[in-house]
């Protein structure tokens, strides 16, 4: 066979199950081999030395008349690997499977169930007590309400530009009530294919208070997934730029270039208060695309009332929550990963910067910027920061890692780097609204290798399941299933 040889455990095999049969019939007899022409008796050893990282014997038991009187076993670990409270806590639930077995043998296997009473209450409720009340709000209506606190307070900085919370809210009530004009209203779906920052957070805002949801979309992606992505999304029409719409795919879709000469005299001319429109919870706030790695991109659905539950509740956890706080934008808009950051911003009166995207790749541009603006809070991909190095985020109070999987490495060169910052997990799949797990990432943790997702967010639950979907015991590998508000439609 020519096994990976390894020292950390057996090539071919870890667990090993010894059932002994040989028994002389007495239940106080020792087993003996019964073989012709031979007397056997056996030799005790003592107790044996772990050759397997798991090794269980088990032996039929049997009373004077040769009946059964029931099963009895050891169960020797290796004790670099296990304690012996877990290697006790295998033993019971072996027993536990062996008994239901035994009590009914028509039963499935897949329907034993090794988790105890206790267990199930801790993995299924105490865990999971995250229900807290939030405000029947919108995300659209916490940013109105940061404008009437303070309007001349700067909202978002690009290219040296600084634009007040005023601004952007007279912008985006134009561009709403032009949409209105166009037939968008609730469950309408709009595209914007627009520049990265301010232009991009004016469609976003427009949208919502024309009552639609956004799709975002990456011109520099094909123009045969972004054409799917039209289709696919239903969507009316979609906002975009004369220098971008060249780019995009022809055919019956509605592109609405937003600088066009004519377009922008009749939004200019739009009243600069919001249309009143309802936004209800259950309505779409947006429509995003997976990256489609494992197949055809999937569209995922978040609503209103997902999006106000993780403002309302994340950003403090990861650092986020002081008022007023700079934020600064690595990514597009075109995936969720830069929303942690811009919706926390427009919703807390932040300021939000937005890195030119020439910059984002060059360390000593990010470094000089972060420094330079005293940039408070930044969320990034790992493996960008990673190629940035560690000293060009030092200067940041607070630094999220999401989007992908955190190395262990990594985070202990970011705790060890010095500045005395934060340094977070945030992890969730796009069906999730952007994050349902935080964690506050240590040195301590870390060490070993591994690195915490985190704990469910306000009014989030998690269950890890087995393939049969049912619960598993803390420690045993299952997969992660997510539930609560903040699951997209």
């Amino acid at each position: 066979l020519a096994p990976t040889r390894s020292l950390a455990r057996h090539p071919l095999f870890q667990v090993v199950l010894t059932k002994l049969n040989a028994s002389s019939g007495s239940e106080t007899d020792a087993a003996t081999l019964s073989l012709s022409g031979i007397r056997s008796t056996p030799l005790f050893l003592g107790k044996p030395s772990a050759k397997f990282d798991l090794d269980v014997m088990v032996e039929e038991k049997f009373d004077a008349q040769g009946g059964p009187v029931g099963v009895r076993g050891a169960v020797t670990v290796a004790a670099d690997l296990f304690d012996e409270a877990m290697a006790g806590r295998l033993a019971e639930r072996f027993i536990r499977v062996l008994s239901a077995l035994a009590e009914d043998p028509s039963v499935r296997a897949s329907a034993v169930d090794v988790i105890t009473a206790v267990e199930r209450r801790r993995v299924l409720v105490e865990w999971n007590d995250t229900a807290v009340p939030v405000a029947d709000v919108s995300v659209p209506g916490l940013f109105a309400a940061q404008v009437v606190r303070m309007p001349d307070a700067v909202a978002v900085v690009q290219a040296g530009v600084r634009v007040s919370y005023a601004e952007l809210e007279v912008r985006a009530n134009r561009l709403a009530h032009f949409l209105r004009v166009q037939g968008v209203g609730a469950e309408s779906v709009v595209g914007l294919c627009l520049p990265r920052g301010v232009e991009m957070l004016v469609g976003i805002l427009a949208v919502w208070k024309a009552g639609a949801g956004y799709l975002p979309l990456d011109p520099g992606q094909p123009a045969e997934r972004i054409a799917f992505q039209l289709r696919d999304s239903r969507a009316v029409l979609t906002l975009t730029t004369e220098e971008i719409l060249d780019g995009l795919p022809a055919g019956r879709h509605r592109l609405v270039a937003v600088d066009d000469t004519v377009v922008a005299m009749q939004i200019e001319a739009a009243p600069v208060t919001a249309p009143v429109v309802e936004v209800r919870a259950g309505q779409v706030a947006y429509v995003i695309y997976t990256s489609g790695s494992t197949g055809r991109p999937k569209g995922v659905v978040v609503t209103h009332g997902g999006l106000v539950n993780y403002v309302s509740s994340v950003p403090a956890r990861i650092g986020f929550g002081s008022p007023q706080g700079r934020f600064a934008v690595l990514q597009g808009q075109a995936t969720d990963l830069g929303n942690t950051t811009v919706f926390a911003s427009l919703v807390g009166g932040g300021e939000l910067h937005f890195l030119d995207e020439d910059a984002v790749t060059d360390p000593a541009a990010v470094r000089g910027y972060l420094t330079g603006h005293g940039i408070d809070c930044l969320k990034a991909v790992p493996s960008h920061v990673a190629a940035l190095g560690a000293d060009a985020v030092e200067s940041v109070e607070s630094l999220v890692l999401g989007g992908e999987a955190a190395p262990a490495s990594l985070v202990g060169e970011l705790l060890g780097s010095g500045g005395g910052r934060s340094v977070f997990n945030h992890y969730g799949p796009t069906e999730t609204t952007i994050g349902v797990a935080t964690a506050v990432l240590t040195a301590e943790q870390v060490a070993g290798g591994v690195v915490p997702v985190g704990r469910p967010v306000a009014n989030t639950r998690f269950y890890v399941l087995d393939e049969w979907l049912r619960p598993v015991p803390p420690g045993v590998v299952g997969e992660l299933y997510v539930a609560g508000v903040q699951l997209a439609r």
